[in-house]
C-alpha cells in the first residue's frame, strides 16, 4: 500500500470529528449534486458556529464497532445508557437532556426523520443500524435551527452508503463472526455511468446480524437471549445532462429485526454476581418490528448561487414487543378488565425487592406471570424543502438557508395481556389469552407545519449564523377502550438563536452560541395530563487549534432547562410523561488528537486522542407530580439528573503501518444514579440505585493481505470488567462480557 493510504488510515484511526482524509472519498460517491447533510465532512466541522463531530465509517469499521453506543464513545458532550449489551435499544443523551429511547434528539437517515413517529411518539423503538452506514454526523447544543422537532438536545443524522462514483470501487463485502454465534455482514453493488441523457448511478446493499446473546437462563428454561436482523436497500439516481444542474434520486429500503428481549432485569446479587443471568419468566420476551423507509428527492442548482431540495418522504414501521409485564404469588388469578392479574399484581421493579416474588420470575416457585403484547402501528410521511441562496451586500456574504416541511406521524396502539400459571421449575403454562386491543386501543396523531430561516454571513474572519425555527402542530388523541372519546387541539413552539465562528488565522478559531431549544411532548400526554413543552437555553463557547499532526476542539457549555419533561417511554406500565420543573447543566468537552510522526515520512504513524467530557447536571426544582415510576421522582434541588455521569473519557493509541494496524482504546464512564433520588441503593423500587463507573479496553487490528482483502479482527472489553449500566427498564442491567470478532473485508 502506498504512503498516502498510510496516511489515510492514521486520519481514520484518530478521534471522531476530527480526521480529514477520506472525508471526500464519502462525498464523491453521492454524484455532483449532494443531499442534505448536518455537518457534511470532517472538514466543515472547523467551520462550524457550534460543536460538532463527523464519524467516518472506516473509523469504526476497523474496530468492530456496529453499536452506536461505541461509536458515540469517543464523541465529547453525548450521553450513552447501555440497555440490551448490543446497542439495539440505545438510550442517547445531548448536554444533559434525559437520554430515555433517545427520545430528545433529533435523529435523522439522510435527513429525514427516523423515528417511528417523531411528534406523536418520538421513542426510538427504531434507530438506523450503524453497519450499514458511510458516515454519523453529531450536532450538539448549538446550531440546531434547521432540524427538529427536538431541540434542546442535538442532532445525530445517518449517511447510508452512497451511490459509488466513476472511480469505484464497485462491490464491497464485510463479514465477520465472534463470541456467542455472532455473525455481521454488509454488502453492496452499485455503479454509476454516463448516457446520452445524463448521468446514471444505482446501488443495491444488504446488512445483516445475528447473535444468540450472552445471556442464559436459570433453570430448565428454553428460550433464546439473542437478535437477529436483515436490511435490504436499492438507491439510484439521474443527472440530467444540461444547463441546469438536475438530480432525481430514489431509495427505498427496510429492517426486519427481532430481539429476545425483555424489560426484566436482575436482583442486586445477582447483578453483582451473576452478571449474565436471566430468568424463566422472561423466556417469551421476543420483540418483532419491521421498518420501511423510502424517499423521492429532487435537487436543483439553476447557478452556483441558488439551490434547491426537495423531498417526499414515506417511513412505516410495527413492531409487537411481547414481554413480562408483571407478576404475582397467585396461581390462576382472577383477570381483570384489560385482562391482567387481577389478584396481587406486582410491577416488575418492585417485585425485584421482594424474594418470594422473584422466585416466581426466576422460575423455582408457583405463582402467575403477566405478558403483555405491545403491538403497535406507525406512520410518518411528509415533504420538506429547503433552498440556500448566496448574495453579498457590502462587506457581507450571506448563505441564506430557509426550509418548510409539512409532516404528519400517528402511533396505533392494540395491546393485550396473557397470563401464564407459573408452576415451579421454569415450567409456565398459558392459563389466560387476551383479545387484542383489551389493553390499550388508543390513537395518537400530529400534523406538523415546521418553517425556518437562518442566514450564515461572513465578514472577514468572523462568520455569523442567526436563525429562527417555528412549528404549528395540530395533535390528536382517540381513545378507543371503553365509552371511547376523541380529543384535540393545537399549538406552536419557536426555537433559535444566533451562532459564532472566528478564525484568528489558519490554526486557530473560536466559535459559540445563544439557542432557544424545545422538546414536545406527545399528544395523549399534551391534551389528557397537561404536559408542556420541555424548554432550554443553551450557551456555548470553544476554540478549536489544528496544526501538524496535533488537532484540539474545546468547548465549555450551559444549559438552562424548563419545563424538563421525564418520559414515559421505557418504563413499561407504571410510567406517565410528566413535567419535572427546571435542570440547569454546565460541562466542559475537549477532544485532543496527536500524531508524533505525523508527515515525517517513515512509513508508520501513530494516531493518538483524547476525548473527555465534565458535566455538572442538577435538578433545580423537586418533580412537580408523579409517583416512583418517573425517574426524576425523589428529586429535590442540588440532585443529579439521572444516567449523566460528572466525567466521560476516551482515549487510545494506533499504530498503522503500511499493510496492517492496531489500535487500543479505552473508555471510563463514573458513576451516576438511577432516579433522581441519588439512593446507592434500591429504597422503593429496582430503578433506584446507583449506575457503576467503567472502564474499558478494546484491542482491535487489521491485515491487508492483498489490494482487494484485508483481515480484521479483535478483542471488545479485553479485562472482562462488568458492572450495572443501567437500571430501566425494570432493574439492574449489566454489560457485554469479554468478546472476540474475526473475519474478512473485500473491495473491488
Amino acid at each position: 500500500m502506498p504512503e498516502a493510504g498510510v496516511i489515510r488510515r492514521a486520519a481514520a484511526a484518530l478521534a471522531v470529528g476530527v480526521t480529514v482524509a477520506g472525508a471526500q472519498d464519502a462525498l464523491e460517491g453521492i454524484g455532483t449534486l449532494e443531499g442534505l447533510t448536518v455537518v457534511g465532512s470532517s472538514e466543515a466541522v472547523w467551520d462550524l458556529a457550534g460543536a460538532a463531530a463527523y464519524i467516518e465509517a472506516e473509523q469504526f469499521r476497523d474496530r468492530g464497532y456496529t453499536d452506536i453506543n461505541q461509536i458515540l464513545a469517543t464523541v465529547p458532550g453525548v450521553y450513552l445508557r447501555q440497555e440490551d449489551g448490543y446497542g439495539n435499544f440505545p438510550n442517547i443523551s445531548m448536554r444533559g437532556a434525559d437520554g430515555t429511547r433517545t427520545s430528545k434528539v433529533t435523529v435523522m437517515e439522510d435527513g429525514i426523520l427516523t423515528a417511528p413517529a417523531p411528534y406523536s411518539a418520538p421513542a426510538a423503538y427504531y434507530f438506523p443500524k450503524s453497519g450499514r452506514m458511510s458516515a454519523i454526523e453529531v450536532l450538539k447544543g448549538s446550531s440546531q435551527v434547521r432540524y427538529g422537532p427536538q431541540t434542546t438536545g442535538g442532532v445525530l443524522n445517518f449517511l447510508s452508503t452512497p451511490i459509488p462514483g466513476d472511480g469505484g470501487p464497485n462491490f464491497y463485502s464485510r463479514t465477520t463472526g465472534g463470541s456467542d454465534s455472532t455473525f455481521k455482514n454488509h454488502t453492496w453493488y452499485g455503479d454509476t455511468f454516463e448516457t446520452d441523457y445524463g448521468r446514471w448511478g444505482y446501488l443495491l446493499e444488504f446488512h445483516g446480524e445475528r447473535s444468540d446473546g450472552f445471556r442464559n437462563f436459570t433453570g430448565p428454561a428454553e428460550g433464546d437471549s439473542g437478535y437477529r436482523f436483515f436490511e435490504p436497500m436499492l438507491k439510484a439516481f439521474w443527472e440530467i445532462d444540461g444547463a441546469v444542474k438536475q438530480r432525481f434520486e430514489v431509495k427505498l429500503g427496510m429492517t426486519d429485526f427481532e430481539s429476545d428481549e425483555g424489560y426484566l432485569g436482575l436482583t442486586e446479587a445477582d447483578a453483582r454476581f451473576s452478571p449474565d443471568t436471566r430468568y424463566a419468566a422472561t423466556q417469551f420476551d421476543l420483540m418483532d418490528t419491521k421498518q420501511y423507509r423510502s424517499y423521492f428527492r429532487y435537487i436543483l442548482e439553476p447557478s452556483e448561487d441558488f439551490s434547491l431540495q426537495s423531498t417526499l418522504y414515506w417511513n412505516n414501521f410495527r413492531r409487537n414487543w411481547y414481554k413480562l409485564g408483571d407478576v404475582s404469588l397467585t396461581q390462576s388469578p382472577a383477570i381483570d378488565g384489560r385482562g391482567r392479574i387481577g389478584t396481587g399484581r406486582t410491577d416488575l421493579h418492585t417485585a425485584l425487592l421482594n424474594p418470594a416474588l422473584t422466585a416466581v420470575l426466576q422460575g423455582n416457585a408457583t405463582g402467575s406471570i403477566g405478558v403483555k403484547a405491545n403491538a403497535r402501528y406507525y406512520n410518518a410521511y411528509g415533504w420538506q424543502n429547503q433552498a440556500t441562496w448566496n448574495f453579498t451586500t457590502g462587506p457581507v456574504d450571506h448563505e441564506l438557508t430557509a426550509g418548510l416541511r409539512f409532516h404528519y406521524d400517528r402511533i396505533f396502539r392494540e395491546q393485550w395481556n396473557d397470563v401464564y400459571n407459573a408452576n415451579g421449575g421454569s415450567n409456565f403454562t398459558l392459563f389466560s389469552s387476551g383479545v387484542p386491543g383489551a389493553e390499550s386501543n388508543r390513537l395518537q396523531e400530529t400534523f406538523a407545519t415546521a418553517v425556518y430561516v437562518e442566514d450564515e454571513m461572513r465578514i472577514g474572519n468572523l462568520t455569523l449564523r442567526p436563525g429562527f425555527r417555528y412549528e404549528h402542530l395540530d395533535i390528536s388523541w382517540t381513545e378507543f377502550l371503553g365509552p371511547g372519546m376523541k380529543m384535540d387541539d393545537a399549538y406552536g413552539i419557536w426555537a433559535g438563536g444566533i451562532g459564532f465562528n472566528y478564525e484568528f488565522n489558519e490554526c486557530h478559531s473560536t466559535y459559540g452560541g445563544i439557542f432557544r431549544g424545545v422538546s414536545v411532548p406527545g399528544p395523549r400526554a399534551y391534551i389528557n395530563t397537561g404536559v408542556r413543552e420541555e424548554e432550554s437555553l443553551g450557551y456555548e463557547l470553544g476554540w478549536r487549534y489544528r496544526k501538524g499532526g496535533l488537532l484540539v476542539d474545546t468547548a465549555a457549555f450551559f444549559t438552562d432547562f424548563d419545563n424538563l419533561i421525564g418520559v414515559d417511554a421505557g418504563l413499561g406500565g407504571g410510567g406517565n410523561s410528566q413535567n419535572a420543573g427546571a435542570a440547569e447543566v454546565w460541562g466542559v468537552e475537549s477532544m485532543i488528537t496527536y500524531d508524533p510522526v505525523f508527515d515525517r515520512g517513515l512509513g508508520f504513524n501513530l494516531p493518538m486522542y483524547l476525548s473527555a467530557t465534565w458535566t455538572s447536571a442538577e435538578l433545580q426544582e423537586a418533580l412537580v407530580a408523579g409517583g416512583a415510576d418517573n425517574i426524576y421522582a425523589g428529586g429535590q434541588p442540588g440532585a443529579d439528573i439521572p444516567y449523566v455521569p460528572e466525567w466521560k473519557l476516551a482515549t487510545g493509541v494506533g499504530f498503522i503501518a503500511a499493510d496492517w494496524g492496531v489500535n487500543l482504546d479505552a473508555y471510563f464512564t463514573s458513576h451516576t444514579y438511577g432516579t433522581a433520588l441519588n439512593s446507592n441503593v434500591p429504597v422503593t423500587t429496582a430503578r433506584q440505585g446507583k449506575i457503576d463507573s467503567l472502564f474499558l479496553v478494546d484491542l482491535t487490528g487489521y491485515y491487508q493481505v492483498c489490494e482487494n482483502f484485508k483481515l480484521v479482527g479483535g478483542i471488545q472489553n479485553l479485562f472482562d470488567e462488568r458492572g450495572i449500566t443501567t437500571r430501566l427498564p425494570e432493574g439492574p442491567r449489566t454489560n457485554l462480557p469479554r468478546t472476540w470478532f474475526t473475519g474478512v473485508e473485500a473491495t473491488f
